[in-house]
């Protein structure tokens, strides 16, 4: 490994993973993730059907410390040689992350090490460059359980929000729907799996915001339209429940090609194609192996290389975090004060207009 660059590490606690990791920037810019552990709760939230922020909170709280000593102890850096600590400060649950915040400040403060406060969606905006060294720009697209976003990433720092959903997520579709049909949590692995057995074309459910103008997303429809299904068919067999959860995939699948599309359509126009630039997908959603196929062809037929991380980078997890203080370490970006407080909400672009969840908080996407 290059003895030079930065060693950063990272913690993230803004949902239902505990994680801390050690990421190496080189010089050049050539990233190494020397340890990344993270500790699910998908079984301490299961049988509530989804994320209980009190117990997330306090499974942080008791995890959290070990994390951070095993993380170190496998990457092989002792702290005192760590140049800097990066937190996952927003969005996410507030107690959660008030949790990683005061960690990651308590370490800043004991070892005088540089604090970043960072926000999630950043990390997952530029994880393509740890994986893949993708050049600026490039256009990601962000599918989670809680953000469902299309962004022109210009640089570190420099964010444009293309399109973003005006109700659910898709990943909270997903989840809606699985909870409906009386399938487990979380929603995605269980609504692709049902969907292999289903039949195809017995129901036929809407595309949402097909060639709309705006770039931007909505699945609160599509979910009630798969309730209302539900209802004409109750009782439902089983496979029904497969035939309606492959009719879901079918229509959200064919609704992000059809934003995508438009998106790819846009970046050319104002960039061109010749460098071969980058579609980026992160988020848990982008496993999904109908949406990831899906949006492969699509990239490729506009001239555009597809990019996806691995599975374990693309949900949460700190390396990510940490490769986000990496960089923005390495651009001279100003360090953040140990008074530094949490934001539940924190869009990546600061300028676009909010278009849910607009209050005292500020903008949610």
């Amino acid at each position: 490994m290059d003895s030079g660059g930065l060693r950063i590490l990272g913690i993230e606690t803004s949902c239902d993973e505990t994680a801390a990791a050690v990421v190496h920037r080189a010089p050049d810019g050539v990233g190494t993730i020397l340890s990344d552990v993270v500790l699910t709760q998908l079984d301490l939230h299961a049988a509530f059907g989804g994320v209980v922020p009190e117990l997330a909170a306090r499974s942080h709280v008791s995890t959290l410390d070990r994390l951070v000593i095993q993380a170190l102890e496998d990457s092989d850096v002792p702290l005192n040689e760590i140049d800097a600590i990066a937190v996952t400060s927003g969005p996410g649950l507030i107690g959660g992350l008030m949790v990683g915040l005061m960690t990651g400040k308590a370490i800043a403060m004991a070892m005088a090490k540089p604090f970043m406060g960072i926000n999630h969606l950043e990390g997952h905006a530029l994880t393509a460059r740890l994986t893949d060294k993708v050049a600026f720009p490039y256009l990601l697209l962000l599918v989670s359980g809680g953000h469902t976003q299309i962004v022109l990433v210009k640089g570190v720092g420099d964010y444009e929000r293309w399109g973003t959903t005006i109700d659910d997520a898709l990943g909270e579709a997903f989840d809606k729907t699985a909870k409906l049909l009386g399938l487990g949590y979380p929603g995605g692995p269980m609504v692709e799996q049902a969907a292999l057995a289903g039949t195809p074309g017995r129901f036929r459910l809407p595309v949402p915001m097909r060639r709309d103008p705006r770039l931007d997303f909505s699945f609160s429809g599509l979910k009630t339209a798969v309730r209302q299904m539900a209802e004409a068919e109750a009782p439902l067999s089983q496979q029904a429940i497969a035939d309606l959860c492959l009719a879901f995939q079918v229509s959200v699948t064919a609704s992000l090609d059809d934003r995508i599309s438009m998106a790819l359509e846009r970046f050319s126009a104002r960039f061109g194609t010749e460098a071969r630039p980058a579609l980026v997908v992160a988020g848990g959603v982008a496993a999904n192996t109908a949406i990831r196929t899906t949006l492969e062809h699509r990239a490729a037929s506009a001239g555009f290389r597809f990019i996806a991380p691995p599975l374990n980078l693309c949900t949460d997890n700190a390396a990510m975090i940490a490769w986000a203080g990496a960089e923005r370490m390495a651009a001279g970006m100003p360090f953040d004060a140990l008074d530094l407080a949490p934001r539940s909400r924190w869009p990546l672009d600061q300028t676009a207009t909010a278009l849910i969840g607009h209050g005292k908080r500020g903008a949610k996407a």
